[in-house]
C-alpha cells in the first residue's frame, strides 16, 4: 500500500499512517487503504497499534483533497463522508483491542481516529484541535465517536472554538487515557498490550460490543442483553478455561 504501512508479528499489528510529508493528512487513497488494512487483519491479530509516521499523527483532511471537494457536489461529498465514516466504524467495531499511539498532533478528522480507538496513549507535547469551525464546517462524521469519549458538554466546548489544547487537557476531558514523555511512549504501550494479550480474545470482542450495545439500548433491553451475555460467556469454552485457570492459579490457555 502507498499511504498505510502494516507490520504484524506475535498477535500484534502495527498500522502506520504513512504520509509524513503532509502530516499524515487524509485523502481518498489513505481512507481507502486504511479501510483495507483493518479489513485484512488476520484472526491471529489480537492487538492493533495505530500510529503516524514522522512528527504528526494525523493533521485531518489534506488541503488538496479539501480543494477538490468544493467541486464534487452533494453526491460526491456524501460519498467521501461515508468512506471516512466506514474507517471509524471499522476501528470501533474490530474484535481486537486498538491502541492509538499518538506520536504527534491530531487535528480535525484525525481526532476521529483517536476517538474510535479503545485506548489512547500520547506523548506529553501533543496538540489537538477540532478545527473544522475555523473552515466554516463542523466535525460531523467524527462526532459519534468523539461524543462517546468526551460527552456533550466537553465536546461543545472544543467544537465551537476550534482552539488548540494539549495532552493534559486531553486527558482531563477523556480524549486520551495515558500521557507519557516521548521516550517512554512505547514502554507504556507495551505494558497495555501485554495486559490485553492476557485476556481472552473472545472476551475482548464481547467487552467492546457490550459497551456499544449498552450505550445504545434502552434500560429493559440492557438488562436482558447483559444477563444473556454473561450467561453465554460463562458456559463457553473461553469462560470455562478462564475460571479453571483462576482456580488452579495458572495462566489461561485460551482455546
Amino acid at each position: 500500500m502507498e499511504t498505510v504501512r502494516v507490520v504484524s508479528q506475535g498477535g500484534i499489528a502495527r498500522i502506520t499512517l504513512n504520509r509524513p510529508e503532509v502530516r499524515n493528512a487524509f485523502n481518498e487513497t489513505l481512507i481507502r487503504e486504511l479501510t483495507r488494512a483493518f479489513g485484512e487483519l488476520g484472526p491471529e491479530v489480537r492487538v492493533v497499534i495505530l500510529t503516524g509516521e514522522g512528527k504528526a499523527f494525523c493533521a485531518g483532511a489534506d488541503l488538496k483533497w479539501m480543494q477538490e471537494s468544493v467541486s464534487l457536489g452533494d453526491a460526491g461529498n456524501a460519498a467521501d463522508a461515508a468512506a471516512m465514516a466506514t474507517v471509524f466504524r471499522q476501528i470501533d467495531e474490530t474484535p481486537r483491542a486498538v491502541i492509538c499511539r499518538l506520536n504527534g498532533p491530531a487535528i480535525g478528522g484525525g481526532l476521529g481516529l483517536v476517538a474510535a480507538c479503545d485506548l489512547v496513549v500520547t506523548i506529553d507535547s501533543v496538540k489537538f484541535a477540532f478545527s473544522e469551525v475555523r473552515l466554516g464546517v463542523v466535525p460531523a462524521v467524527i462526532s459519534p465517536f468523539v461524543l462517546r469519549r468526551l460527552g456533550p458538554a466537553r465536546a461543545r466546548r472544543w467544537f465551537v472554538t476550534g482552539e488548540l489544547f494539549g495532552a493534559d487537557e486531553g486527558r482531563r476531558i477523556g480524549l486520551v487515557d495515558e500521557v507519557a514523555p516521548a521516550e517512554q511512549l512505547d514502554a507504556v504501550i507495551e505494558g497495555i498490550t501485554k495486559a490485553v494479550l492476557r485476556a481472552g480474545p473472545r472476551a475482548v470482542d464481547a467487552a467492546k460490543r457490550l459497551v456499544r450495545e449498552v450505550e445504545a439500548a434502552d434500560s429493559e433491553a440492557v438488562h436482558e442483553r447483559t444477563a444473556a451475555l454473561i450467561a453465554s460467556l460463562r458456559v463457553g469454552a473461553e469462560g470455562q478455561e478462564g475460571l479453571r485457570a483462576f482456580l488452579e492459579k495458572r495462566e489461561p490457555r485460551w482455546p
